[in-house]
């Protein structure tokens, strides 16, 4: 018993890491994925098909590769990274791929009348994107979004294969020490479970929340 609490208390730790990594990869892949958007959207046909290029790219190849080219590959470019900063860079463009989709669509869904009238009062492209387009889309966006990071909490566990001490690779280090894997495994997923519906009870607020303002 008082194993396993240790070891208990030992994957909650380094659950923060994995925690960490999901929220500064969101944070990135929130920006990549709504600059990708906007390109798309504005029809400059090099930048929209440098984006299309992108987002086909990352769809159409797994995870875990795009974070092997990233820690492996680009130290023969001269370009050595840490783990950490490899794991988030490739889980970062990863989500906002995807979150390029669901942002382009969701501001295709604002009606078209609302831009042009932004226009007529004097407004630029930009200014229309900023204070009408961009605004309605996120919020609209947003249950994606909330889906998104519960997906890349659990997408941080691959991570522990290029030596991230997060969740995933703690338990496999104590399981080494304990020879106890089921029930450490066990542990494991009961945090994951934790975190995703923890995070998805505050998704639900955030959303009541907006949907109280529109």
């Amino acid at each position: 018993m008082e194993l396993a609490l240790s070891s208990l208390h030992l994957l909650i730790a380094a659950s923060a890491v994995t925690i960490g990594l999901a929220v500064a990869a969101m944070a990135i892949g929130l920006v990549i994925g709504l600059l990708a958007a906007i390109t798309r959207v504005g029809k400059v046909p090099v930048l929209e098909q440098f984006v299309r290029g992108y987002v086909s790219l990352i769809r159409g190849t797994p995870l875990l590769v795009q974070l092997f080219m990233i820690y492996y590959g680009l130290p023969q470019l001269g370009l050595p990274l840490e783990p950490i900063p490899s794991g988030i860079i490739a889980l970062s463009l990863n989500v906002g791929a995807y979150l390029s989709e669901s942002f382009r669509a969701a501001i295709l869904s604002v009606p078209k009348g609302q831009y042009e009238a932004g226009l007529s009062l004097g407004m630029s492209y930009w200014t229309v994107m900023r204070r009408i387009i961009i605004p309605q889309s996120i919020r609209t966006a947003l249950p994606t979004i909330g889906n998104s990071f519960i997906s890349l909490l659990k997408d941080t566990s691959l991570v522990s294969v290029i030596t991230v001490t997060e969740l995933l690779r703690a338990t496999t280090l104590v399981i080494a020490r304990t020879f106890q894997p089921l029930t450490l495994y066990a542990e494991a997923a009961l945090i994951y479970w934790l975190l995703s519906s923890g995070f998805s009870l505050l998704q639900e607020r955030i959303e009541r929340r907006v949907s109280r303002h529109v």
